[in-house]
């Protein structure tokens, strides 16, 4: 029953210090960042008051996001760090309490915050960051010429079953044509049965014209009927500005929709380090608040520490040092060096190697 009283008083204190924290951090990233772009847009292009609380309020989840493992971090660092020093964690211990059982509910709460944030950056984040995008280009920006683009894919699907897509390499927006364009047909059961390439396709007569391809019929056997065309109808109704408009950007992308495009772009042989790398920091990222919990637990159990001054210190360059080895393991994965699967775990392993050395410290 004690045991049971100590956890939920531990996890309050935590949990209330990692709610600080959160204000804390997004105030900071608001202030440093987000206010500055606001004025931008006023300054600029004479932002309206709804569109500017608009990208206020649609940019707060990408912000809160990254606050989750520092708050992680910060909320340990100070919750042990004033246990430590008004001796609780030494009555405690007197009393046959270990580590272990000292440190269990923080760390459930960095698996607790790890887990959420994995949801939050699944079905909130992207949302957001197209909302934000579209408010900043259409309504802010007033842009209605349309811009060349990389990697154009348009789907058909009909009763939540793929029937056609189409990959275009790239859309010139000034030509007004897509290159190096392949469209698949597929039957009920999901299987490539027609295939279409082209050289590049183009918007006349409102309607999009290939050229210079080639049609593969692709029978139940598998065997391939070719034939060659210099001109063929694109069965597309879609305009330039709509296809263009209907293309999203990584970060609005959520975890199922970037792996179905970075398949697609691979069955096109196209780089998709990029995609990839964003992919698993969706959850790299998120999980780095159960490595700040494991990390900031023993560090904050060391004596002879002011809490607040010299725990704030203390977070601010782990998390510097963290995000700095983030940065260089994104740019390795996105040239392709090391698989970004793998790259984009290395600030974690690390993160998760340093904890439990500190871990190992704390017991003995």
């Amino acid at each position: 029953m004690r045991l049971r009283i100590l956890d939920r008083y531990i996890f309050q204190e935590v949990v209330s210090a990692f709610f600080f924290a959160i204000c804390a951090f997004t105030a900071v990233f608001i202030g440093s960042g987000t206010l500055f772009r606001i004025a931008k847009f006023i300054t600029d292009y004479g932002a309206s008051l709804s569109s500017v609380l608009k990208i206020f309020i649609y940019g707060l989840p990408s912000i809160i996001m990254w606050t989750f493992p520092m708050s992680m971090l910060l909320s340990t660092l100070l919750t042990f760090g004033r246990l430590s020093s008004s001796s609780e964690i030494t009555a405690m211990k007197s009393c046959g309490i270990s580590f272990g059982r000292i440190a269990a509910p923080a760390i459930f709460l960095g698996v607790v915050v790890s887990g959420c944030a994995i949801l939050f950056n699944e079905h909130v984040v992207p949302w957001a960051n197209s909302a934000y995008n579209n408010v900043v280009y259409f309504e802010i920006q007033g842009n209605t010429e349309l811009k060349n683009q990389d990697h154009i894919i348009v789907k058909e699907i009909t009763a939540g079953k793929m029937q056609r897509l189409i990959y275009a390499r790239e859309y010139n927006a000034k030509a007004e044509l897509l290159e190096g364009v392949s469209m698949q047909v597929f039957n009920e059961d999901g299987k490539v049965t027609h295939v279409e390439n082209a050289t590049f396709a183009e918007w006349r007569n409102e309607q999009w014209v290939m050229h210079d391809g080639m049609i593969y019929d692709i029978s139940d056997d598998q065997r391939t009927h070719t034939m060659k065309f210099d001109r063929q109808i694109l069965p597309v109704n879609a305009s330039p500005q709509q296809i263009v408009r209907e293309q999203k950007k990584p970060e609005e992308l959520t975890m199922r929709e970037l792996k179905d495009q970075i398949q697609i772009m691979k069955s096109q042989y196209a780089n998709t380090n990029a995609l990839e790398t964003e992919l698993y920091q969706r959850i790299t990222v998120p999980m780095a608040s159960l490595i700040f919990a494991i990390i900031g637990v023993p560090l904050g159990l060391q004596p002879t520490r002011t809490p607040s001054s010299m725990g704030f210190a203390i977070s601010v360059v782990i998390i510097f040092v963290y995000y700095a080895i983030m940065t260089l393991a994104n740019a390795i994965a996105r040239s392709g060096a090391i698989a970004p699967m793998y790259a984009v775990w290395i600030p974690n392993v690390i993160g998760l190697l340093f904890g439990f050395y500190c871990i190992w410290r704390a017991s003995k």
